[in-house]
């Protein structure tokens, strides 16, 4: 029997204006937060010039965002830790998801108290049949 990982972030659906700049040329990357949660974040991409290098796994961003019923900035950074390439029905487009790291304890504390209470977002895909 294969056993799926279980989830043990407290993801929540979110549509926040947000900020990701790529560490390295300084080029906002993503501007729509789509999902939060205390370890990280899927950001729907900024619409690709020619002129802006394709976002790689791996690489690492700057993210400023308000929390959910927040008026104070949140600024963190991250690295990116998967490319959805918006393929799949259910995908809202290109979008990164964003693994958040150097948070304190208390950031993380703060960010959670935020997102309480905020729905879980709805599922992509339908469930794997059983047999």
């Amino acid at each position: 029997m294969i056993h799926e990982p279980i989830r043990k972030a407290f993801r929540r659906y979110v549509r926040l204006d947000c900020q990701v700049v790529r560490d390295f040329d300084f080029q906002l990357v993503g501007d729509l937060a789509l999902d939060l949660s205390p370890k990280g974040m899927l950001v729907r991409a900024r619409r690709h010039e020619r002129r802006i290098a394709p976002v790689l796994t791996g690489e690492e961003v700057v993210i400023s965002f308000k929390p959910p019923r927040s008026n104070e900035w949140f600024d963190a950074q991250g690295v990116v830790a998967r490319v959805v390439h918006g393929r799949r029905p259910g995908d809202y487009g290109l979008s990164y998801g964003i693994e958040l790291h150097g948070l304190s304890a208390d950031d993380e504390q703060r960010l959670f108290e935020h997102l309480r209470g905020t729905s879980r977002p709805d599922a992509q895909r339908p469930p794997r049949p059983l047999a």
